[in-house]
C-alpha cells in the first residue's frame, strides 16, 4: 500500500510557497446525494504518529477516517468543504460540478493558500498556480487529509438523508449503485436527491413507467 508524503509539499516549501492546499473530492461516482470537496493546508512542520495512518480515504475503514477526521480538523492551518446538489450536477454535470466544489472548498479556507495540490483534477477558474497529481491522494498527505474530511463528510451527510428517505437504505451505500440501492430504485423510482442524469436513475423510472 503507497503511503503518502510530504514530498511535494516541501518541495514546494523549498521554493517559497508557505499555504500549500491538498484538494480532493468524493461523491462522483454515486446516483444519489451531493459531490463534495475539501481542501486542506497543513503546517509543514507537522510531525504526529497519526499522520503514519493517512492513506488515500478509500484504502480505510470508516472507524479510522472517523478517528482521523477531528486529528485533521484540530492541526490542520485552514479546513474548506464544498458541495454540489444534485439539482446542480443534473444542470452542470458531474466533471463541472466538481470543479465547482473543489473551487467552493478552497475559496472556503480561513488561509488563502499560496499553492494547490489537486488530485487529477485542474481548476483553471482559480488564478492561484496549482498541480495537478494523478492519484495524488496516495501521494501526498494533504490531498489525502482532504480526501478523509470529503468522504466522511458525505457519508454523514447521506446519514442524514436516510432519515428523509429511508426507503432507499442511504445510511448503507451512500447512494453508490450497490444491488439493494438498485432494487430500491427499481420498486420505489427516483426521490429529490437522486440525480436525474445517470443512466441507472432514468431506467429505473423508464422500469416503473413500463
Amino acid at each position: 500500500m503507497v503511503r503518502p508524503t510530504f514530498i511535494e509539499e516541501k518541495t514546494l516549501a523549498e521554493q517559497g510557497y508557505r499555504f500549500i492546499a491538498g484538494i480532493d473530492e468524493v461523491g462522483r461516482g454515486p446516483l444519489a446525494g451531493p459531490v463534495v470537496a475539501a481542501a486542506v493546508i497543513l503546517p509543514l512542520d507537522l510531525e504526529a504518529q497519526w499522520l503514519s495512518l493517512v492513506r488515500d480515504s478509500k484504502q480505510l475503514t470508516p472507524h479510522k477516517r472517523e478517528f482521523l477526521f477531528p486529528l485533521i480538523e484540530e492541526a490542520a492551518v485552514a479546513v474548506g468543504i464544498g458541495h454540489v446538489s444534485p439539482d446542480a450536477i443534473d444542470a452542470q454535470g458531474i466533471i463541472t460540478a466538481t470543479r465547482i466544489a473543489m473551487c467552493s472548498a478552497v475559496e472556503n479556507l480561513t488561509q488563502p493558500p499560496d499553492f494547490l495540490l489537486i488530485d487529477f483534477v485542474a481548476l483553471p477558474e482559480l488564478a492561484l498556480p496549482q498541480r495537478s497529481i494523478v492519484k495524488g491522494d496516495s501521494r501526498s498527505l494533504s490531498i489525502a487529509c482532504a480526501s478523509i474530511i470529503a468522504k466522511v463528510t458525505r457519508d454523514r451527510i447521506m446519514v442524514a438523508l436516510d432519515e428523509l428517505y429511508p426507503e432507499y437504505a442511504f445510511a448503507r451505500h451512500k447512494g453508490y449503485a450497490t444491488r439493494e440501492h438498485l432494487s430500491n430504485l427499481r420498486r420505489f423510482g427516483a426521490c429529490p436527491i437522486h440525480r436525474k442524469c445517470f443512466n441507472s436513475v432514468t431506467q429505473s423510472q423508464r422500469s416503473i413507467a413500463t
